[in-house]
């Protein structure tokens, strides 16, 4: 096991006709930490940790890529790679839920079935920003967060650039659940193409319920708002606002 994952429990969860190994820490009630691309990185451990100190059991999926390795570029790609062919992932479909997000409901209510309290909370980024959307369908997940949620891939200006990567059922469930009071915490950096316009769908479909924090990017490369850009203030209001569903 990596060091940055040293005093992590390491167990694996099958459901939905997938399999993947879980890192686990801390106690409280659940919250779904899932990661972006290119896998559970040393700042993704870090965000973690930040989560497990503010009072919460923490699970991560590992979902592709290598536990506790370090950012490259050829790394970013060769993960990347394996998410756009991965049947788990609808990378490139518009309109639809990606398979691996019925495994990950599963693992919540697996969690909140062992730890109780009010729900489960859960934290996307990147390409996983749409699953903690997803995961919204059942009642459990009360703190969903979206950080730079990318996924399905944006083509220029298009319909691709502002859909949520939900099926029309999914996507009809939360909109209730948002209307019914769930909020949605969103994050981004202004300039970070990959997110395309989905605020704006966000806005349009889930009306006050949708928090949305918008940054002002520094760099061209500014993406990454909660671990390898980290904005001090977003992390605290994530963790404030898993404090806020889940503690209060």
């Amino acid at each position: 096991m990596s060091d940055v994952l040293v005093g992590w429990e390491r167990s694996s969860f099958s459901a939905a006709g997938f399999t993947h190994d879980t890192y686990r820490k801390g106690n409280g009630p659940g919250v779904i930490v899932i990661h972006e691309v290119p896998g559970i990185t040393p700042k993704v451990a870090a965000f973690a940790e930040e989560v497990v100190g503010r009072g919460f059991t923490v699970v991560m999926p590992d979902l592709v890529g290598t536990p506790g390795k370090d950012v490259s570029l050829p790394y970013i790609v060769g993960s990347l790679a394996k998410v756009c062919i991965s049947k788990e992932f609808t990378s490139w479909a518009l309109n639809r839920t990606s398979p691996v997000t019925a495994w990950l409901r599963a693992l919540a209510r697996a969690v909140h079935g062992e730890l109780g309290g009010p729900g489960v909370g859960a934290v996307g980024m990147c390409f996983s920003g749409g699953f903690a959307l997803g995961m919204m369908v059942d009642e459990i997940m009360v703190a969903p967060v979206l950080s730079q949620h990318s996924f399905p891939i944006a083509r220029g200006s298009g319909s691709a650039s502002g859909n949520l990567g939900l099926s029309p059922d999914d996507e009809a469930a939360v909109v209730q659940r948002a209307a019914d009071g769930c909020q949605v915490l969103g994050l981004r950096f202004l300039g970070d193409r990959a997110v395309g316009t989905r605020f704006d769908t966000l806005r349009e479909k889930l009306g006050d319920a949708f928090i949305a924090i918008e940054l002002p990017s520094r760099t061209a490369r500014d993406h990454s708002v909660l671990t390898e850009q980290r904005d001090a203030a977003s992390v605290e209001r994530v963790l404030d606002f898993f404090v806020e569903k889940l503690l209060l």
